[in-house]
């Protein structure tokens, strides 16, 4: 007979509440810990921040007759066949629900950043890609199928996506974010969390919160905004993922705030994240971040101090592995210097979502879909109630000999090359040289023109664990461009030089410390230029951790000039009188203004994954009309950051300053092959009380020869506020889809919430009286704003909180 916790008729709280009640408090404190399985056994470099000066010995049969709460990155720690990774962590969870009384399982997760991230798993594009395709249903159609794969393979639980909005893009986890504004990370990251949600998985909000703000775009620093900015720009995009995304699960992150470590901030992971916006899930902590609170930021001085000071101001799970929350933690309960209560309060979190998830059923199995076939073809049963029963009859074994897993197969392919494609940004085009002619001779020049390296950001599992095993393959097919562009213009003369070292650290996978010397290398790429009709330059990033990329967690940059000596090799290249297109494979904007006048195109990509080689080189041929969009501004010159287009009038160029921070190319821009004429707007009404809505309506024509998709973006200027206000920001956008001569209507409903701001330091919201001006523009530019409809809110002042209209609902008709 089941016991009440695996009675399904029961609602998740009183099932979590009934087997809370019968737990000892080792076993309460079992379930908010995490176990990180091999991660002691892998050499080289860190994965995770002093990985190895804290990790310790796990007693995993010390631990098992208490239960474990979480598994750390099954997949994701080192290199291992699919199937025998699926096989191992089914034996172990196997092993754990038999090994204690209850029969719990752990909640296993893993990172899914650009896609499952396990050896010969689908390589999507970094989320700034995401960021420049302005396509949330394209993003959240991906996390659909990235969490189906997670959740066939036995995960339950996704660390994505990262929603900090990008204050200062010398920090070196730019790749990681979607954007530099708040409503382009919220609504493309909120689809993001649907996508998984939908697949079953529960989606984790990465970093709570203002991490991307740290003082001068260092990795772990000191964040020290007012709490207006807080309120207005860093905390939306987490709001809207709880209230609409239904996110299930949220990470501290590792920063403090105006001195207050978010691992041990009550007002926001308590009072703002459940009392205020109703958050019902997990708060777990980024990794090592309890003991950090000890060991970085020193608000605790002993392990128990911080396991206290966490547990009460939120954290419900210590990741990646116990340090602090197992002896330590139940030392400091039983001294009476933590509340006991507080631990029950996390577990019934955890042990809730362990039966929303059906690890409590009395007819769970450890044996995931993949794996079914396998299971059924020894006869495994794999129930919580024979659990002992799988390894005996050789349930393991049978695995591996079964058909491989496939965790890239031609579905997740196609949509990553979709998504890729949408995310290429054309910066420039002088109308001569692309598309490329077919029959043209092409110097392909560059360190990243023949390296996969190229197309992969830091949170893709070659260049995160991959790099520490030189003697394996990549695992998935990575073209490069030199490849692909060969593949793609079978018919052109291509010649391939490198030009200078890759940056960052040499690996395997790239080209960096070829003979001869850098003189030389620079020499022979000019000569190579100088004899071809075009030369397509491949500069950019080689993404690495702490130090040993150019781009990725740990590796921020001093400024923003091209990494290494590809500044001059490009001087070279456009020296030689041969056009240079200049291709840029990066993880964040780099300064071109010494070059604007120089290159004959542009084209910035972000990490665009395992198809990105393909994608970019569809573009460059014409085959692919460039739709992707600037989710963050590119500078003129290496200097002048921290900026952002979404400033108050004092925050932009002026004679006050000899610093001009005008970016050579906005927010929002990007060209394409054809060109769109916008008819003038016409709105339902312009005066609109201040709790109402009126809707916009803009005709779109694609009046050139190639169908092409434009993408519509709707800017809020509000003229006079009673705070500083910035002079435009983004409220809504439209992909547009035409072919030639084709027009379509774009309707933005525009609700009078959108236009509220956090007038009080408390971030108390109002929606005031007065005018406003909507500012249909192709970018944050105000020499890009097309149209614009003026805006009169009337009524009395209101003030709104987290029920307030957050998205302008967009139609394409």
């Amino acid at each position: 007979m089941p016991q009440p916790w695996q009675d399904t008729s029961l609602s998740a709280e009183d099932r979590a509440a009934a087997l809370l009640s019968s737990m000892t408090l080792e076993e309460k404190l079992a379930q908010l810990v995490g176990v990180w399985p091999g991660s002691e056994a892998e050499e080289g470099g860190d994965v995770a921040p002093l990985q190895h000066e804290v990790s310790e010995a796990v007693d995993l049969d010390g631990l098992l007759p208490y239960g474990i709460g979480q598994l750390t990155r099954p997949f994701g720690t080192s290199p291992v066949e699919p199937a025998e990774a699926a096989a191992a962590l089914a034996r172990l969870q196997a092993r754990i629900a038999a090994g204690n009384r209850f029969g719990i399982p752990a909640l296993a997760h893993e990172e899914c950043l650009t896609g499952f991230f396990a050896w010969r798993a689908t390589v999507f594009p970094t989320p700034l890609a995401w960021g420049a395709s302005f396509d949330p249903a394209l993003v959240g159609r991906a996390a659909e199928l990235i969490g189906g794969s997670l959740r066939s393979a036995g995960i339950h639980q996704g660390l994505a996506p990262v929603l900090d909005v990008v204050r200062d893009t010398r920090w070196g986890r730019t790749e990681e974010s979607i954007g530099e504004d708040p409503y382009l990370v919220a609504t493309i990251g909120t689809a993001y969390v649907r996508g998984l949600e939908s697949a079953g998985i529960v989606a984790t909000l990465k970093h709570f919160a203002g991490y991307a703000a740290s003082r001068g775009g260092r990795n772990h620093a000191p964040v020290s905004i007012g709490p207006r900015e807080l309120a207005d720009v860093i905390l939306p995009p987490f709001e809207l993922a709880v209230r609409d995304g239904g996110a299930r699960s949220v990470m501290h992150s590792y920063n403090d705030l105006d001195g207050v470590p978010s691992a041990a901030n009550p007002w926001l992971l308590t009072e703002l994240l459940r009392d205020t916006w109703g958050f019902t899930g997990t708060v777990v902590a980024d990794y090592f971040g309890v003991s950090f609170l000890e060991l970085a930021h020193r608000v605790a001085a002993t392990r128990g101090g911080a396991a206290g000071l966490a547990l009460a101001a939120g954290v419900d799970v210590e990741l990646p592995a116990v340090r602090c929350f197992g002896t330590p933690l139940r030392e400091a309960v039983r001294a009476g210097e933590v509340d006991g209560a507080l631990v029950d309060r996390a577990a019934l979190r955890v042990l809730r979502q362990k039966c929303e998830l059906g690890l409590l059923d009395a007819d769970w199995s450890p044996v995931p879909s993949a794996l079914a076939g396998a299971a059924d073809s020894v006869g495994a049963v794999g129930s919580v109630g024979a659990v002992g029963s799988v390894e005996a009859v050789g349930f393991v074994e049978a695995v591996g000999s079964a058909d491989p897993v496939d965790l890239d197969p031609p579905e997740m392919r196609a949509l990553a090359r979709e998504l890729a494609e949408e995310s290429v940004v054309l910066l420039a085009d002088d109308g001569d040289v692309l598309p490329l002619a077919p029959d043209a001779r092409i110097a392909v020049v560059g360190p990243l023109a023949d390296d996969p390296a190229a197309m992969l950001g830091c949170y893709t599992f070659p260049r995160h664990v991959g790099v520490d095993h030189p003697e394996l393959p990549l695992g998935i097919e990575v073209p490069t461009l030199l490849a692909a562009l060969r593949a793609e213009l079978p018919g052109a003369r291509i010649t391939h030089a490198e030009g200078c070292a890759a940056p960052g650290p040499a690996t395997s996978t790239g080209s960096a410390g070829s003979a001869g010397s850098a003189e030389s290398r620079l020499a022979r790429a000019a000569r190579t230029a100088a004899d071809a009709d075009v030369c397509v330059a491949v500069l950019g990033d080689r993404s690495g951790l702490f130090g040993r990329g150019t781009s990725g967690e740990g590796c921020d940059a001093a400024d923003l000039e091209l990494p290494g000596e590809q500044g001059a090799l490009l001087d070279a290249l456009v020296a030689t009188g041969t056009p240079v297109v200049l291709v840029l494979f990066t993880g964040r904007p780099y300064a071109l203004g010494r070059w604007s006048r120089l290159l004959a195109a542009a084209v910035q990509t972000f990490f665009p994954g395992e198809e990105g080689g393909p994608a970019v080189a569809g573009v460059l041929s014409g085959r692919v009309n460039p739709s992707g969009r600037l989710p963050v501004s590119v500078p003129y010159g290496p200097g002048g950051q921290p900026w952002t287009y979404a400033q108050p009038p004092l925050g932009l160029g002026g004679d006050a300053s000899s610093i001009d921070p005008t970016p050579l190319f906005p927010f929002g821009h990007g060209l394409s092959y054809t060109s769109f004429a916008w008819e003038r707007p016409e709105a339902d009404a312009t005066e609109v009380p201040t709790d109402g809505e009126t809707t916009v309506r803009l005709t779109v024509r694609n009046t050139g020869d190639r169908a092409g998709t434009e993408v519509v973006q709707l800017y809020l200027h509000d003229p006079v506020a009673r705070i500083a206000r910035p002079v435009s920001r983004l409220t809504g956008y439209a992909r547009v889809p035409l072919r030639p001569g084709e027009s379509a209507e774009v309707h933005f409903a525009f609700h009078a919430d959108l236009a509220s701001y956090p007038l009080g330091a408390d971030g108390t919201r109002v929606v005031e009286p007065g005018a406003l001006e909507l500012r249909l523009a192709s970018s944050s530019a105000e020499s890009d704003v097309r149209h614009t409809v003026p805006l009169t809110l009337t009524g009395p002042e209101r003030t709104v909180d987290h029920q307030r209209r957050m998205v302008c609902e967009v139609r394409v008709k």
